[in-house]
């Protein structure tokens, strides 16, 4: 059973709608005990790092939730989820992240003359092409939201970049941990192949 966790954050019905599509079993949940059963857990999350920081240590979360990325069994952040899973961020200065991985988010540039936020489809640039990325090519488009980007992670856990004003660092995959700045379950047939091997692992 895949666990989707609440924590007040949105997006959580499009990503179950997209679970309930692919036939497996999920539920949306704050409970930390239902979470620690849970075979595969998922972080999703739109808005601001310092707003669902606090609002994860709110609910007694934030140690349920590092536990549930440790690397003992499947794990995926989604855009703000991937976020979360760093250091810290840009967005709100002095507020500590998860620290599952080494790093930190920061603005996309907006001298480049693109628009800010980040809306829209972009073709990924595959580094690790097996784990959630497995049968999916180069070039493959998926959709993003976001202001906020990963752009120093250690490469060894970079498994996606894309170009929007800068490199973007847009999924991260370290054994069973991995998370993407896009959304798969806004991604079509795209999106539907990355979370169908999430819940196979």
């Amino acid at each position: 059973m895949v666990a989707i966790i609440d924590y007040g954050a949105g997006n959580l019905q499009s990503v179950k709608k997209a679970l309930d599509f692919l036939g497996c079993e999920n539920v949306i949940t704050s409970d930390s005990a239902v979470i620690d059963s849970a075979s595969h857990i998922i972080l999703p999350g739109v808005g601001s790092f310092g707003d669902a920081m606090d609002s994860i240590r709110k609910r007694g979360l934030e140690d349920t939730i590092k536990r549930a990325a440790d690397g003992s069994k499947p794990f995926l952040g989604i855009c703000l989820g991937l976020q979360l899973l760093f250091e810290e961020s840009a967005e709100s200065p002095n507020v500590k992240g998860l620290g599952v991985f080494d790093g930190s988010i920061t603005l996309i540039p907006k001298n480049s003359g693109l628009k800010v936020p980040h809306m829209g489809w972009n073709s990924l640039d595959i580094q690790q092409k097996s784990g959630i990325f497995d049968g999916i090519g180069d070039g493959t488009y998926f959709y993003f939201v976001h202001s906020y980007y990963l752009g120093n992670a250690d490469s060894s856990v970079v498994a996606a970049t894309t170009e929007y004003g800068t490199t973007i660092q847009c999924a991260v995959q370290r054994g069973k941990v991995a998370a993407t700045q896009f959304h798969p379950e806004k991604s079509g047939k795209a999106g539907l192949k990355l979370l169908g091997n999430f819940i196979k692992e």
